[in-house]
């Protein structure tokens, strides 16, 4: 079985990611959203939210499974016996990055294997910092998360956006 795992922080999940789950979950048998806890950053959304909006935005891919994981990503991957790591890319500078994290990734474990997707034309703006940012402003972030997520959102802090 061909297992990827895809990582972020996933604060909150956008279109964008959307996109990027389902064209690599057509290209493996088995796909791991995972969220990946990083003690350093403050996130705007509890670990509970984001695996609740990942789950929502997935549900609709039979082969994908939402987790999260602390440590290091070749650490998970040996305990979900997954050998392909799944990055989107929007820019250079995202490519310089994670080109990057891809050659230490492979120093750590030869046997892993990072793919990265183009992010599509129409999601390059969108990112999870941008949406933050909006939602501090109680500006609408309609059509940048998926829908049934921005409504989660939404209810949750009543009439404005911003605060969750």
């Amino acid at each position: 079985m061909r297992r990827a795992v895809c990582t972020g922080s996933f604060d909150p999940v956008t279109v964008g990611h959307v996109d990027i789950f389902e064209r690599a979950s057509a290209l493996v048998d088995e796909l791991i959203v995972c969220i990946f806890i990083n003690r350093k950053k403050q996130y705007r959304f509890t670990l509970d939210e984001r695996l609740k909006f990942l789950s929502m935005a997935t549900d609709h891919l039979s082969n994908v499974k939402v987790d999260h994981f602390e440590g290091l990503v070749t650490d998970y991957m040996r305990s979900v016996d997954a050998n392909v790591i799944v990055r989107g890319l929007r820019s250079t500078a995202d490519f310089a990055h994670e080109f990057n994290e891809a050659q230490m990734i492979k120093r750590i474990d030869p046997s892993l294997e990072t793919i990265f997707l183009l992010t599509a034309p129409q999601f390059l703006f969108i990112n999870s910092s941008g949406v933050r940012e909006l939602l501090s402003f109680n500006a609408s972030i309609t059509g940048l998360v998926p829908t049934r997520v921005e409504a989660v959102i939404k209810n949750s802090s009543g009439d404005d956006y911003g605060s969750t």
